[in-house]
């Protein structure tokens, strides 16, 4: 993948270089007209890059932007929803799921940031990342109740899972929008930074956790993801299986000589 790869007209996929080599890899929403409201086209081309991405095995960590400079991601694109048939809903289904779940499935580290509107769907692909910076303009929330529809892109699984089950209910059953400041207190995001300044903020923190193994960091997000919700003795397993992924890799033996030898690892990703 080149430094810069157009996937369809809304979305694009950069790369940028990271301290230790690694590399971390920039998915930019890119329908700024319609503050990145996901048309079918939208996500049709996001789960192509996600394949892509997924497939990348020099990319590290990823950072999902927005080129929209008071929007993140509105979420659906109702104007195009508003000329559906019932066959044009069912249609549309799959291809909107994967999307979601392209995101939500990159095998790397992945964070949001967030600025502006990130609002239904918009919301639901920040929180399908595992970590969310966002800048003191945001405002997020799942408003899909008020126009007749529940969340569709996981966020009834994934806003719980973040914040519990009561506050999740409240904030989806009221459709209420949360601004920046309440977001960070109750957990919505993790991260609330200066106006302006959450994609720096995110590539930054992306440059950080690139420097380190690119095999642990996949192997740790799998262990996370697979283990949450698990009871302690099966979480566990989890666990285990993934440190014997790692802990006979070329990483694992780079990793414990560099420290020896007081150097900067050199990753092999392998």
């Amino acid at each position: 993948m080149g430094a810069e790869q157009r996937f369809g007209e809304f979305v694009v996929v950069r790369r940028h270089g990271a301290e230790g080599g690694g590399a971390v890899a920039e998915l930019v929403l890119d329908r700024p007209k319609a503050m990145n409201a996901v048309s079918t086209a939208m996500a049709r081309s996001l789960g192509a890059a996600c394949d892509a991405l997924a497939a990348d095995r020099d990319v590290r960590v990823t950072v999902l932007t927005s080129s929209h400079e008071r929007a993140f991601c509105v979420g659906a694109d109702l104007k195009e929803r508003n000329s559906f048939s019932d066959l044009d809903l069912v249609r549309q289904r799959p291809v909107a799921r994967a999307a979601y779940t392209g995101v939500l499935e990159l095998p790397m580290p992945t964070i949001a940031a967030v600025h502006g509107f990130a609002l239904g769907g918009g919301f639901e692909l920040a929180l399908s990342c595992d970590l969310i910076v966002a800048d003191a303009t945001a405002v997020v929330g799942l408003p899909e109740v008020s126009v007749g529809v529940i969340p569709g892109g996981g966020g009834t699984q994934l806003l719980p899972r973040r914040i519990g089950a009561a506050r999740a209910a409240e904030l989806i059953f009221s459709a209420r929008r949360v601004e920046a400041a309440e977001a960070g207190g109750l957990g919505l995001v993790d991260e609330v930074v200066a106006a302006g300044q959450d994609r720096a903020e995110a590539l930054a923190l992306a440059a950080r956790i690139a420097a380190n193994s690119p095999v642990g960091l996949r192997a740790a997000k799998k262990a996370l993801r697979l283990g949450h919700g698990l009871d302690l003795r099966a979480g566990l397993e989890v666990e285990d299986a993934a440190w014997r992924s790692v802990a006979f890799s070329g990483d694992r033996a780079e990793g414990v000589a560099a420290f020896n030898e007081k150097r900067s690892p050199q990753w092999p990703g392998e």
